[in-house]
């Protein structure tokens, strides 16, 4: 498999454009990622959701000509959902044997010379961990009654973490972070996060997605909220947005907005658990401050 392995993991800087021209923004940490992938290394890529995490690494494999395995980090990712398990059919038929063994994303991404991207690491179980710790420490994976499979030289482990998000997760130990280079992304810039909005709504009214993304961005610091939402709000709020205006052409368009942002936005902030407040009423309170700011510069604050 090692032999059979051609592709070209080196980047120089028009590599790098190229790659930066299907992504929004983030040239420092692409450059970044970039190193540490063309070094043969592995990445946890760690920051809130909604950050261009994927979109960096299926940039990157695309360039390279290589597969893009996704996996859900969660509670049912055991070690056999990752590794790949013996077809139960024809094990009864044949007894086991390498030729009914069905590989799992891990082993896929191993023999195809692909990224392995794992979505919040820390959901996954420990024993599947040390799995893919193993993996990693010796780029080839023993199977039961299939032997040694040896990765391909393209072959890269990836992760993501939500560092805001403690439900159903676990700590993540030091011998983990140990074998990945770790690197801090956070939130985009408001005219970037206008940028990935027009992309992706096809929209062409800049007030709109201004107004769309600074609505959003308001939910990130809003003190009653413990969790404001990802440009994937404002993405959504500005759709909807759009087709109110095509559905009621005369109607009142900042009420649309509202209306739009409450559709778009109540599942995605959660509100302090010390405020009494609910999530329409946050927003409500953004929508109103940003619409309707008092005399004399102070900005109107309602919470209830």
């Amino acid at each position: 498999m090692r032999g059979e392995q051609t592709v070209s993991t080196s980047v120089d800087e028009r590599a790098r454009d190229a790659i930066a021209a299907a992504v929004v923004g983030r040239g420092r940490e692409l450059t970044l990622v970039l190193a540490a992938v063309s070094a043969g290394r592995d990445v946890m890529l760690e920051g809130p959701p909604g950050t261009s995490k994927s979109t960096m690494l299926r940039a990157i494999t695309e360039r390279w000509g290589v597969p893009f395995v996704l996996v859900e980090g969660n509670a049912e990712l055991t070690p056999a959902r990752l590794v790949g398990h013996h077809n139960p059919a024809r094990v009864l038929k044949e007894d086991y044997s390498p030729d009914n063994f069905v590989p799992g994303p891990m082993v896929e991404a191993m023999q195809t010379g692909g990224f392995l991207y794992i979505e919040e690491l820390n959901r996954a179980p420990e024993d599947t961990l040390n799995v893919l710790l193993g993996a990693m420490a010796e780029r080839a994976v023993t199977v039961p009654r299939v032997g040694t499979i040896p990765a391909a030289p393209s072959f890269r482990v990836l992760a993501s973490m939500n560092p805001f998000d403690n439900v159903g997760t676990a700590r993540i130990s030091d011998s983990v972070y140990d074998r990945w280079c770790r690197l801090a992304v956070g939130y985009q810039s408001a005219p970037e996060e206008a940028d990935i909005v027009a992309r992706r709504t096809g929209c062409d009214d800049p007030a709109l997605i201004g107004d769309g993304v600074a609505l959003t961005r308001a939910t990130r610091s809003h003190p009653e909220l413990r969790r404001g939402s990802s440009v994937r709000g404002a993405i959504d709020l500005v759709a909807i947005a759009v087709e109110l205006v095509r559905i009621e052409p005369g109607a009142d368009q900042k009420r649309m907005l509202l209306d739009a942002a409450l559709l778009a936005l109540s599942a995605r902030v959660g509100v302090d658990e010390a405020s009494d407040a609910t999530p329409e009423q946050v927003i409500t309170a953004i929508w109103e401050d940003l619409f309707f700011s008092a005399p004399g510069g102070q900005r109107r604050v309602r919470t209830a």
